[in-house]
């Protein structure tokens, strides 16, 4: 569904939007990906409306079955991007697992400013994304996905994600929708 509506107090959540993540070999332009979330930040704080900027900096410490990275990861890895244009008043979020909510203090931070929605883009579609997506969902947050601001490593992922999950858990919309709504 086409997002309809935004609340007055919506943050905008940019999800790993940083070196080592847009180094993977994802499906989309990474170019493009930051710079669409440039311009949304832009606008968000225009409207000094919240702008997260998260990233991650390893991963839970569960078994799992896939190779992912091993040993030392570079020491810029998990560095925002310079393209994000990060303002001194953004907030940064440092999480080790897949979403943003679990073990920071991401709700805390949005529900002091009174926040009852997020705009969420970023990288992986199907990981951090979804992930993120789901818990504001269970928080009771109204949830938007920019679907022209997202990526994954998996074609199938991503769309799996944007056709079948993230109609479930909130509205999407791109870009261009998103900034027309801020007005």
């Amino acid at each position: 569904m086409t997002a309809t509506t935004l609340d007055a107090k919506t943050a905008l959540v940019v999800i790993d939007l940083q070196k080592g993540i847009l180094d993977l070999p994802i499906i989309h332009s990474g170019e493009e990906i930051v710079a669409r979330a440039a311009r949304l930040a832009e606008a968000f704080r225009a409207k000094d409306l919240p702008v997260v900027l998260v990233h991650v900096t390893g991963s839970a410490p569960g078994r799992n079955e896939t190779a992912g990275p091993r040993g030392e990861l570079p020491a810029d890895w998990a560095d925002l991007v310079p393209g994000l244009g990060r303002q001194e008043s953004d907030l940064v979020v440092t999480k080790r697992q897949w979403g943003a909510f679990y073990g920071t203090d991401l709700d805390l931070q949005l529900r002091r400013r009174g926040v009852t929605q997020i705009v969420l883009l970023g990288v992986a579609t199907s990981i951090g994304v979804e992930s993120t997506a789901r818990f504001a969902h269970e928080y009771g947050y109204h949830v938007t996905i920019v679907t022209d601001a997202i990526s994954d490593m998996d074609a199938g992922a991503h769309a799996n994600s944007v056709e079948k999950i993230f109609p479930r858990l909130g509205e999407t919309a791109t870009t261009d929708e998103v900034i027309t709504l801020l007005g």
